[in-house]
């Protein structure tokens, strides 16, 4: 495998100013929670995309994939060409980090940049996230922004790159992605409060516990920004304003009853249900790991799983068949996680079973004539940071 250094120097000519890196993500449970101001509860990966990165002296954007086809192109933009919906593709994620930086008052300038990434694309494992987060903390480093010293400074940038998914990328999605690249720690998952940014180290170390977290890539198409996410956010906000509350966060799971009888759409009942509920979980899921009951924390996954099904719907078949397919081969519990309509399940496994669980998994899809899953064991590893 080519070196993101020689990569960078076949393509432009010169080696790189340095190399960053970012994770994608896994949310243990917490979904479609983050736009609602409520928990979230994610853990970054091992598998990260990296961004070799020269500065300029001027406006120009020199941006090439190593996921592209394979040949040296380059496509260019200047960052004060950047527009909502313009550039288009991978680029947008890049170019939108640099002009949500200049918008939040940084002094940016243009960059060449190379990327690679060992993330799955398309996977619900946040690879647009990954990318942008990458090429922030090299901004942050090329142009003295000091935007990673500190936790405040990352959450800063953390609220760049989510500008620059939702205005320029047009993916209406929260901060979680963005901020489980760059706040979660090595063998902790990340309690994320969205409603005012608080975010607490919850310990993660399956391994030491002879567990495993599975995460199945079921290859079904994943998309963010082809409306059906935008149509339940939009659903969410309808029900809160209908409440009479600023975001469904402020509905107890106590009161949600009441709450659930005030509306009279019942797509938004359904809705709200999950949300309000997978709120509670994620409280849950943080008792139950702090006490060490991974039985209770498997029993949470198939309830979440069960609420974005059935309440939010957001699964597939093959999201469905993974998890019903992890838990018969001896899983505590499983569920869907990203933002659905394809992407990944994952599955919380005794670490004897990870051999049977993902057999089991790749003969349910051979069984349906189906693309073979990829099935991989992940762990809780380190933010966004400079890599060489």
């Amino acid at each position: 495998m080519t070196s993101p250094e020689q990569t960078h120097r076949d393509v432009f000519g010169g080696p790189p100013d340095g190399v960053w890196s970012a994770p994608g993500r896994v949310n243990l449970i917490g979904e479609h929670t983050d736009y609602n101001a409520g928990l979230v509860l994610p853990i970054a990966l091992r598998q990260r995309t990296t961004a070799a990165c020269t500065a300029r002296d001027d406006d120009l954007l020199r941006m090439h994939s190593a996921q592209g086809d394979g040949g040296p192109e380059v496509v260019e933009v200047r960052i004060g060409d950047v527009v909502a919906g313009s550039p288009k593709g991978w680029t947008a994620y890049v170019a939108g980090v640099l002009w949500a930086l200049r918008e939040d008052g940084f002094a940016v300038r243009g960059m060449d940049v190379s990327v690679d990434s060992e993330v799955p694309v398309g996977a619900g494992l946040s690879s647009s996230a990954a990318l942008e987060c990458a090429v922030g903390a090299a901004a942050s480093d090329l142009f003295g922004l000091g935007l990673l010293a500190d936790a405040e400074g990352r959450a800063r940038l953390a609220a760049a790159c989510v500008r620059a998914e939702n205005e320029v990328a047009g993916a209406a999605t929260g901060g979680m992605d963005q901020s489980a690249a760059l706040l979660c720690g090595e063998g902790a998952a990340l309690l994320l409060d969205c409603r005012d940014g608080a975010t607490e180290q919850v310990p993660f170390d399956l391994a030491a516990v002879d567990h495993v977290l599975l995460v199945t890539d079921t290859r079904a198409t994943h998309a963010l920004n082809d409306g059906q996410y935008e149509s339940r956010r939009r659903a969410c906000e309808a029900a809160a304003a209908a409440l009479g509350v600023a975001s469904l966060r402020e509905v107890p799971v106590e009161g949600l009853d009441a709450a659930l009888a005030r509306l009279g759409d019942d797509e938004q009942r359904r809705r709200t249900r999950h949300v309000v509920t997978e709120i509670a979980r994620v409280r849950e899921t943080v008792a139950a790991l702090r006490a060490g009951d991974l039985g209770e924390v498997g029993r949470l996954f198939l309830a979440s799983h069960a609420s974005l099904r059935d309440d939010y719907e957001v699964s597939c078949a093959e999201l469905d068949v993974s998890v019903d397919a992890a838990v018969g081969a001896g899983a505590l519990g499983a569920r869907m996680t990203g933002g659905g309509f394809g992407g990944s399940s994952i599955a919380l496994l005794p670490a004897g079973s990870v051999e049977v669980a993902r057999d089991a998994i790749a003969a349910a899809f051979a069984a349906r004539g189906w693309r073979e899953p990829r099935s991989f064991a992940v762990t809780a590893g380190p933010p966004a940071a400079r890599d060489a």
